[in-house]
């Protein structure tokens, strides 16, 4: 009789400790133990990061640190952090959180357009993905890269196709650059390749063109048709006179840093610089500003036509009014001239 109390206290114990034994395992592995009330918040986890680095991010978005602290050790977590960007749900159990950032890093899209300088785009870059600027930039401009695969300072910029593509956030700046290549060249395809040496340009020529053209007007409609003038300018061997790389040469020197040219003057034609093509022959050194596809394309599929000159339109701005003679862009000019004196452009 003792014997069977003793066993029955025995079995009573065991299933105390199994039931707390369980409700430990339900709480740490499958309650739901979420503190937001989003339907979700996204952790970011660098390269470098240590477990303590995980726990400061996830102790505001949990109700229980510690059961996910006793979780995380025991599947080996804490000792195995994979970087990236991670979608944590409302309702999630410590057993789906860790499930997830260990294994569902998530995608983002990259988009990046409209930057002037190789500079600016390591910023654009850098406010996307976890390469600070400084690591995107070293890597966008180191001289071997750049030789090896047939681009210079003045044409670094053109290897990047402003477009939108899709990366893991905690892409490295080498690997950002490298899949930048990968779509160049992809983006030059044989259909391509083929127009430009129709045109008897190089890449880096069109790449080059394209820009000054994009700078004149951000309207696809018309920029085959200004492409078709500078190549009929480059066919009779007539400067390309292109205020932009009037501008872009003026904003080389310390006088005009951290002003805006709003309008070409003499003074402006006068600057020493490759980049002045009143005074050169041919296209400038290298790209001015990132080309969007639209003036890229429109380069490669220029309008034939016989026009020399264009001129901003003061009476449908955004636009233009295209001359085939001295004399008539000579009036169109005046017009513009006259519609940015009435508004107090004087420079």
């Amino acid at each position: 009789m003792y014997i069977k109390k003793i066993l029955l206290a025995i079995a009573l114990i065991g299933l105390v400790v199994a039931a707390f034994f369980a409700n430990f395992v339900y709480k740490a592995m499958f309650k739901p133990n979420t503190a937001f009330n989003n339907e979700e918040a996204y952790i970011y986890i660098p390269s470098d990061a240590k477990y303590k680095d995980v726990q400061q991010q996830l102790s505001s978005l949990l109700i229980d640190l510690e059961s996910f602290d006793a979780l995380a050790k025991q599947k080996k977590y804490t000792s195995n952090i994979k970087a990236g960007k991670y979608a944590i749900k409302k309702g999630m159990s410590n057993n789906d959180i860790i499930n997830t950032i260990r294994s569902k890093n998530l995608p983002i899209n990259i988009a990046f357009n409209n930057q002037e300088t190789i500079e600016k785009l390591a910023g654009r870059i850098a406010s996307q993905i976890e390469a600070d600027s400084l690591s995107l930039l070293q890597a966008m401009t180191d001289k071997a890269f750049l030789n090896e695969n047939n681009f210079s300072d003045k044409t670094a910029l053109g290897m990047y196709i402003p477009n939108s593509y899709e990366f893991f956030w905690n892409t490295s700046a080498e690997s950002f650059r490298a899949r930048m290549l990968k779509e160049y060249n992809r983006f030059w395809n044989e259909k391509r390749l083929a127009k430009a040496k129709a045109l008897n340009l190089t890449k880096d020529e069109v790449m080059t063109l394209a820009s000054i053209v994009h700078e004149e007007s951000k309207q696809a409609s018309e920029q085959p048709r200004i492409a078709g003038v500078y190549l009929n300018r480059i066919r009779i061997g007539m400067p390309l006179q292109a205020d932009p790389t009037l501008k872009y040469a003026a904003y080389q020197l310390p006088e005009y840093k951290n002003t805006i040219i709003k309008r070409v003057l003499n003074v402006h034609k006068e600057i020493e610089s490759p980049y002045n093509t009143y005074k050169n022959l041919g296209l400038p050194p290298g790209l001015i500003a990132m080309p969007d596809i639209s003036a890229i394309d429109a380069v490669l599929n220029f309008e034939t036509h016989k026009y020399l000159y264009f001129c901003a339109d003061a009476k449908n701005l955004g636009f233009h009014k295209f001359a085939k003679t001295l004399a008539q862009h000579n009036a169109n000019a005046r017009e513009y001239q006259s519609y940015l004196s009435r508004q107090g452009i004087n420079k």
